[in-house]
């Protein structure tokens, strides 16, 4: 069963995600200014907005190795409530790729304000246990087990250009099927990041495996700003 539960507290850190899309990136009058949205830091008021909130799926992968623990997930709700973004901020990256998509999914009711309904932004808490595990194993022992007998994803990358001495270090979950779900981004100015995304979408990943079974993982890398990069370094499946 997974428990859910709202701890706001860390909303006061620095905004490190950026959205750039492997696809085509949507025109930036689409994107809403989340620095404009009111900040929901109380559980019950965002929890009173909530209409629609599935719990996500337990990955089986993460069952039968015992993998359980704490995701937490920042989202940014459009004033009509739909949830426009979702983005990882801290938990293991099979449980991280799960709880993206069911929130991904979540309807909310706008927030009501003195100038109309508004968006908002606030950070929700998806705890995946598994009760009476019938091991002794500790949750940090069993994703070291399992971490051990994975084989961490892969990047192609097109032939290679002029290398570029300016990068964009990314930290990227990529599910099971090789595709850029999330993705850290230290803050960078507006050319960077549009010369990292041009390349990123250029880029095609081979997902981890554990045996033949292909599972989302963490893969940090840096993306340069007009070239493919020279060397990707694989986290795979780490708690952050």
């Amino acid at each position: 069963m997974i428990n859910l539960r709202h701890d706001l507290r860390k909303l006061l850190l620095p905004v490190l995600a950026i959205a750039c899309t492997v696809g085509p990136v949507r025109p930036k009058e689409n994107v809403p200014r989340t620095d404009a949205l009111p900040v929901l830091r109380n559980p019950k008021q965002a929890a009173r907005l909530a209409l629609t909130r599935p719990a996500p799926e337990y990955p089986p992968v993460a069952k039968v190795n015992y993998l359980q623990g704490l995701v937490q997930i920042r989202i940014t709700v459009s004033r009509e409530g739909k949830v426009l973004s979702a983005h990882v901020l801290h938990g293991n990256a099979i449980l991280a790729e799960a709880a993206l998509t069911a929130t991904r999914r979540w309807i909310y009711r706008p927030l009501a304000t003195a100038a109309g309904p508004s968006g908002f932004i606030t950070t929700v808490n998806l705890k995946f246990t598994l009760g009476n595990l019938g091991t002794d194993l500790t949750p940090q022992q069993a994703e070291h087990d399992f971490l051990r007998q994975v084989k961490p994803p892969q990047m192609e990358q097109p032939p290679q250009a002029a290398p570029s001495r300016e990068v964009v270090h990314m930290r990227l979950l990529v599910n099971d099927q090789g595709q850029v779900v999330d993705r850290d981004v230290p803050p960078v100015d507006d050319a960077q990041f549009e010369a990292a995304c041009e390349t990123l979408r250029s880029w095609t990943f081979r997902p981890a495996h554990w045996g033949n079974l292909p599972i989302a993982s963490y893969f940090d890398v840096d993306v340069p700003v007009s070239a493919p990069p020279l060397v990707g370094a694989a986290a795979i499946s780490r708690s952050r």
